[in-house]
Order: structure tokens, then sequence, then C-alpha cells
């Protein structure tokens, strides 16, 4: 389904559906309109912010920061994010945006300083998971009492690998949304890839419609060798005398990422995209493990 008209977010508390004809009567800009704007990007694109590159497969494309930030807060309704890097797209042609069935990669980076794996091949992934499910299913009170829907983590959509040449981290999260009285509503597949570098890491984060499984699962591969560090930012550029550590290693990336020492949450990225679009900020916090879901904007 592609949407037909685009509502600035700061003007509506929903989206609402008009023909092209009205909108343009009103002075507001159509999905279409809205479209013309974006410049998507092929070959190499360099993220300064992260002192990064991305070799776009062909086939793929990528929507700078001021674009891919217009498409979550004006297209989308999701609230402004200027950490946004740039998002990347299963096509060279922006209408890919309007898809509700279709995916797209969120671009962020991370400066908490370098990611040790040293405990990566300790991790008990299952043992894991039931702590974020319980977890999950402990936050539901708080959830529905600020106005935002339940949610069931249904378990690993795609079990957690860590790449200890590469240094790439991804996995994903089978989430199951509930409506006010109880019943299910959307279900989502979350895609999470990370790519560790000298002083952080790379976030790149998917959301597709849980059917979608098996075309993100072939998808992202390439999406995961797309991203690159640049040299002397590499893993293995860094320097324990003379760059911070950060306070978590792969687990804490898995169940959420926190400041440990600081005992503060760190946002984990965004884009939830299908039918509805969200925003979803993963926690942990003292070994367990806390989700908080955000909504979008509803009528």
């Amino acid at each position: 389904m592609l949407r037909k008209t685009l509502w600035p977010a700061l003007l509506l508390a929903a989206l609402v559906c008009a023909s092209p004809a009205r909108a343009e009567e009103s002075g507001q800009m159509t999905a279409e309109q809205f479209v013309a704007t974006l410049h998507p990007l092929t070959g190499k694109v360099n993220l300064p912010g992260a002192q990064a590159t991305l070799t776009i497969a062909d086939g793929y494309s990528f929507l700078p920061a001021a674009d891919a930030q217009r498409v979550l807060s004006e297209l989308w309704n999701n609230p402004p994010d200027s950490d946004v890097l740039g998002m990347i797209l299963p096509s060279t042609d922006a209408h890919a945006v309007l898809e509700d069935k279709n995916w797209a990669v969120v671009v962020t980076f991370v400066d908490e300083g370098y990611v040790t794996d040293e405990d990566a091949a300790k991790i008990d992934y299952n043992d894991m998971l039931k702590d974020m499910q319980k977890a999950t299913r402990d936050e539901n009170a708080d959830r529905i009492k600020e106005g935002y829907p339940a949610i069931e983590l249904m378990g690993w959509a795609e079990p957690p690998h860590y790449d200890m040449v590469n240094h790439k981290l991804y996995w994903a999260q089978d989430l199951q949304f509930k409506k006010a009285n109880g019943s299910d509503d959307n279900r989502t597949l979350n895609y999470a890839i990370r790519v560790l570098g000298r002083k952080g890491y790379l976030s790149l984060n998917a959301v597709a419609p849980i059917e979608e499984l098996a075309q993100v699962r072939a998808d992202m591969p390439q999406v995961v060798e797309m991203a690159e560090f640049d040299a002397g930012q590499r893993y293995t550029d860094y320097n324990p005398t003379t760059d911070k550590a950060a306070a978590y290693g792969i687990a804490a990336l898995v169940a959420g990422g926190i400041a440990a020492k600081a005992g503060l949450f760190a946002k984990l990225g965004v884009l939830l995209l299908a039918f509805k679009k969200f925003i979803v900020l993963g926690m942990a916090a003292n070994g367990g493990v806390l989700a908080k879901l955000f909504k979008r904007k509803q009528a």
C-alpha cells in the first residue's frame, strides 16, 4: 500500500488519509511531492560523523542525513532525531519509503567508546532471551499506564551472530504488539546490526512486518557488508592507552546497551517500518533488561 498524502508531523496528531488533490488545495505537500525532494545516493558514501564509509550495493540506495531525518519525522511521524546519519533503502527509487511492506535501515553512530568482545563466546543467548521476555512482560503495566501498547517478545527471529574477524554483530527480534483490549495488533520484525569500531559502533536498525522475514534475511547480509570504518578508526586500531572503552560488552549490546558507569540508558537507534511507525528504545541495567516502546502519535 502507498501512502497518498504527507501531513506535517507538527500539525496533526495522526496521519490522515486524503486525496493528493485535496492536499494541494490546502497547501499541504503530497507524498509524491515529498519523494521528489529526496536525494538517494549510490556507490561509496562517507559518514563523516562516524568516520566510516558505506559501499552501497547494486540495487540499493542511501538517503543522506537530512533526507532520512525528514522521512522519519515528516513522513513517518516519528519524533525528530538529529543523530540519524542516513537511511539505506532496498531500491534505487526513493518511492520505497512509501511502501508499507518494505524495509529500510536507519544508520546512527554511538560514540561511547570501544566495546570489548571478550564475552562474545561465553554468552548464552537462550538464557538472555528468557530474561528479556520477562523484563518486557514486567514493563507492560507501565507502558499501558503511560498510554503505549503492550509488547510481547516472541523470540529470536534471527539468533545473535558475532563475526570475530570483522567485528560485526547482528540479530533479529520477533515483536508482537497488543491492542488496549489485550488482543494482538502488529507483528513486527526488528533487525539489528552493530559494526564495532575504535571509538564506538555503527548502529543499523531495520524493521519490517514479520512475514517479510525471508526477504529481510536474504537482504541483510549485503547490508552488513556495506559498512566499514575508515582506516585508523577500525576495531583493530584501538589503543587502550589513549582511547575510551565502553562500560559494556557484546551481551549488553544485544540486551539493550547501557552506559553502566553513569547509570544512564543509551539509545540504540530508530526505525520501525511497517504499516505503522514506531520508535523503540532498547535498554538494559544491572543485568536486567528493560524495553520501552513509544508508539507514534495516533488518533
